[in-house]
């Protein structure tokens, strides 16, 4: 069949305006990019890296980005965040005992591509090491969560000038490092805590947290700690430290019922969605959904903890679609070749119960040693970090059910080094 000149016009018009949008006779353009951070540099060179990701519209696979991997700006990176809009990516790098840890700041081409800024220093103790961070929604602060505060002493009488909260000790209270985020240039710089001084009279540089703290989360103006057992009791338990978040100055303030006890000895995550708070422990394989009161209380939901349904595993991540389905990352297997890994998935009721989502392939197959677990930015694939065979598991969700089903060019993509987490953004604006 020929075409006109007319006809062949409008297909070259065509074809332009879909290589313009990205679009392939297979795919349905690019409608995000993650990044997978690889943790400490392994005996082969890899690690210390970021490999980032296109993702399909159409069938959800990844392609990796042109210069991908990335360095990580730092040593044992394990977390990051987006700034919202999708310009500027946070790595918290960990360290080790040679190098300290730091939070690095990269700009983001607009084909996903990274490109690193500089460094940051948290306000933790210089043997602590950075382990968690947070943004709040409308990406004006950035929270970083160190293990342990700093305290330095009086150079005459040697005693301690930082003040030392209730529930810990000079060894083990943690710190909050909170920055100001610059909306034109992603810049970083250091919130002063305007509340607490030092015994000397100095206001100090970080907001204090309870013991050895693991985890964070930002939720409606809150910010939450998880922290080890009080230790001034003989509680066993783990504790939540909740702090008001002020959106305009970054202030973060104590709420009336700011430490918490939880029934949890081993958790492994902290997640909201919807109206919902959602915490794993490893120790009993459960998953505790909470509401969270406007004093920062944190209210378990009628029935208290579910037990996983999945037996014999440590859940360590929870992703929540909108606020009917709560998937949940089960991790069981070390080993590299053979994984009994998988996404448990729920629904969720008017009340925050959990029920098993019916489908026989419930729970889903993913990679060895899983992490992490996000959404696509149109929440239509979830995708989880598997460290132990350095991979990426991807499926797709079915929104009416819950059900995941396999990607159809594909559900394992690898990585370069061994994952830690993942993250993704929509494409920049």
């Amino acid at each position: 069949m020929k075409l006109s000149r007319i006809g062949r016009a409008s297909l070259a018009t065509v074809v332009s305006l879909a290589v313009g949008l990205g679009m392939t006779a297979c795919g349905g353009g690019t409608i995000g990019f993650m990044w997978v951070l690889a943790g400490k540099q392994t005996s082969n060179g890899s690690g210390n890296s970021i490999t980032g990701f296109k993702i399909d519209n159409f069938t959800g696979n990844l392609t990796e980005v042109v210069n991908s991997p990335f360095t990580s700006g730092g040593v044992n990176p394990v977390q990051a965040v987006v700034k919202p809009g999708g310009r500027y990516v946070y790595a918290v790098n960990q360290g080790d005992g040679t190098t300290a840890g730091n939070i690095a700041l990269f700009s983001v081409g607009g084909d996903g591509i990274l490109s690193f800024q500089q460094n940051y220093s948290t306000q933790g103790d210089v043997t602590s090491k950075p382990v968690f961070l947070q943004m709040d929604s409308a990406g004006g602060f950035l929270y970083v969560l160190d293990t342990q505060a700093p305290f330095t002493r009086d150079s005459n009488s040697g005693a301690i000038l930082n003040p030392i909260p209730a529930g810990c000790t000079i060894a083990n209270c943690g710190a909050i490092t909170v920055f100001s985020v610059a909306a034109d240039t992603g810049r970083l710089t250091l919130v002063t805590n305007a509340t607490t001084k030092n015994s000397a009279g100095t206001n100090i540089t970080y907001f204090p947290v309870g013991p050895t703290p693991s985890l964070m989360k930002y939720f409606s103006g809150t910010l939450l700690t998880v922290n080890a057992p009080d230790t001034s009791t003989s509680q066993t338990t783990q504790t939540i430290t909740s702090y008001s978040a002020n959106a305009t100055s970054g202030q973060l303030t104590l709420t009336t019922n700011s430490t918490q006890q939880t029934n949890l000895t081993t958790i492994t995550s902290i997640t909201t969605g919807g109206s919902y708070v959602y915490l794993t422990d490893a120790a009993s394989n459960t998953i505790s959904p909470y509401t969270l009161g406007t004093n920062g209380v944190l209210q378990s939901v009628t029935g208290g903890p579910v037990t996983n349904f999945v037996s014999q595993v440590t859940p360590v991540w929870t992703l929540t679609d909108g606020t009917k389905f709560v998937y949940v990352l089960n991790q069981t297997s070390t080993n590299v070749t053979t994984s009994f890994s998988s996404i448990g998935a729920y629904t969720v009721d008017s009340n925050g119960k959990l029920t098993k989502v019916s489908d026989t392939n419930n729970p889903y197959p993913v990679g060895a040693g899983p992490v992490c677990m996000v959404e696509d930015p149109l929440a239509k694939y979830v995708y989880t970090s598997n460290a132990n065979d350095g991979s990426v598991t991807g499926y797709e969700i079915n929104k009416s059910t819950g059900q995941l089903n396999a990607l159809r060019r594909g559900s394992t993509f690898a990585v370069t080094g061994k994952p830690t987490c993942l993250i993704v953004s929509g494409n920049v604006n």
